[in-house]
């Protein structure tokens, strides 16, 4: 039998979209601010020399620093404000998460619901400025060293570019919460598709042209779609899988009647970590090598010249870091979202229980004994996309927008996204059929 919420669903229809007011606002609201968003990637950073900057750049495009350029949605192949993008929140994010499984205070922070959550917020926002600022730094004096990139280098350019990037960062991370509080979706995760998406035309015509001028093969141009095709196609697929655990209740008795005991499902997804681990893998691999591309190589020592190679984009190393990254975030961030116990509990306090499952701790045990065993295929899953097209695109020179992480960032937020405002929609047909049953028990009633 199909749930209320599924009933609803089938039910949607254009006239509910046409007399949802706030979802409306909300949408008009994300748009705005992804606008905004896209036109902060086209100002340029002041005191640079253009033409050398791009010339530089394209030397360093089909390397880390491509990658870093798709993430910020083109704002570093201008070098512009939104140049270190939302990275440093990210890669601080983590820091502090991490911090969360190890340090005893802020795992009581964690523990403390809202108040709790809103004081790590502010350390996570601390550890943005701080890498924020490094990083920012590091491409000031990087750009410096950079052979005429920098029309007047010295202390005041420095400062100047701390002061932009920095600020740039700290926007952008204002602008996703903002999308998060008054928008639709996940302002971050909405924030890095905007970024990508805004590249996907160029990229699929880049490649087109590399197939007109004969660097790329037809066959290997349309092997090249179908892996595309085939790698949205799991992602859709492993994205709306889940486990479902039979949850029933018992018996009750209200007055002098009985009333059978229902049944529900407690859903797992096969991926719970979403797509988390990529993106926190990527800035991972991504924060020692910000500015390796313009650093001049020659006066770094040997050992850091040969780790900066190592990390090159295609690497060996690289794509076994990577999927090592991805693996072990698909288990953490699953831990931090979801808490067997916390969720045993709830059962318990409610009545309800897993048949054959005694209650409590034995019930905790067996969710987390089902958690993991699908989570070691979600972090397969994630592994195989983003491994897979990532290896094909280093290997024929393919624009990196057409990547697996790039594809399974785009994919996975808009199904979080179209999720969302469903179930807006549903909210607000539900709230239209509460109103229409008062109004009929009021008229009955007179």
């Amino acid at each position: 039998m199909a749930s209320a919420a599924e009933q609803l669903a089938s039910n949607l229809n254009f006239s509910t979209f046409a007399k949802a007011e706030d979802l409306k606002k909300r949408l008009w609201f994300t748009l705005a601010a992804l606008l905004v968003y896209r036109l902060g990637t086209h100002i340029p950073l002041p005191g640079l020399n253009p033409q050398a900057y791009a010339h530089a750049f394209q030397g360093q495009a089909g390397g880390i620093l491509g990658l870093f350029n798709m993430f910020s949605g083109g704002a570093v192949q201008r070098m512009a404000i939104f140049a270190l993008g939302i990275m440093p929140y990210i890669s601080a994010s983590i820091i502090v998460q991490l911090m969360t499984s190890v340090v005893p205070a802020l795992e009581n922070l964690k523990k403390e619901g809202e108040q709790g959550r809103k004081i790590i917020n502010q350390y996570t926002r601390y550890g943005t400025v701080i890498l924020g600022a490094l990083q920012a730094y590091g491409i000031a004096v990087g750009l410096e060293s950079g052979n005429g990139l920098v029309v007047d280098p010295g202390l005041f350019f420095r400062i100047s570019t701390v002061l932009t990037l920095l600020g740039g960062t700290m926007f952008l991370m204002w602008l996703g919460e903002q999308i998060t509080s008054r928008g639709i979706g996940n302002g971050i995760s909405l924030i890095i598709f905007a970024g990508i998406a805004a590249g996907l035309p160029s990229a699929l015509a880049g490649t087109l042209e590399l197939g007109r001028t004969g660097a790329l093969s037809t066959t290997l141009i349309l092997a090249v779609i179908v892996v595309a095709i085939g790698v949205i196609g799991v992602i859709v697929f492993v994205e709306r899988a889940q486990r479902r655990l039979l949850i029933q209740y018992p018996k009750r008795q209200v007055g002098n009647r009985m009333f059978q005991g229902d049944t529900s499902h407690l859903p797992l997804k096969l991926n719970t970590s979403g797509v988390i681990p990529a993106i926190f893998a990527s800035s991972l691999l991504l924060l020692p090598a910000t500015i390796a591309g313009f650093a001049n190589t020659t006066a770094m020592p040997a050992w850091a010249t040969s780790i900066v190679a190592a990390l090159g984009h295609g690497r060996p190393l690289y794509m076994v870091l990577y999927a090592a990254l991805i693996a072990f975030f698909a288990f953490f961030y699953t831990a931090i979202v979801f808490n067997p116990k916390d969720t045993a509990d709830n059962l318990k306090k409610h009545g309800g229980f897993i048949p054959g499952i005694r209650p409590g701790e034995r019930t905790a045990e067996y969710i987390d004994y089902v958690l993991t065993r699908i989570t070691v295929l979600g972090a397969i899953y994630l592994v195989f996309v983003c491994i897979l097209p990532e290896i094909l695109v280093s290997q024929t020179g393919i624009p990196l927008s057409l990547g697996g992480t790039s594809l399974l960032i785009v994919v996975s937020v808009t199904l979080d996204t179209v999720a969302q405002i469903q179930g807006h929609l549903i909210a607000q047909q539900y709230e239209g059929l509460i109103k229409k049953s008062k109004l009929r028990g009021g008229k009955r009633g007179r």
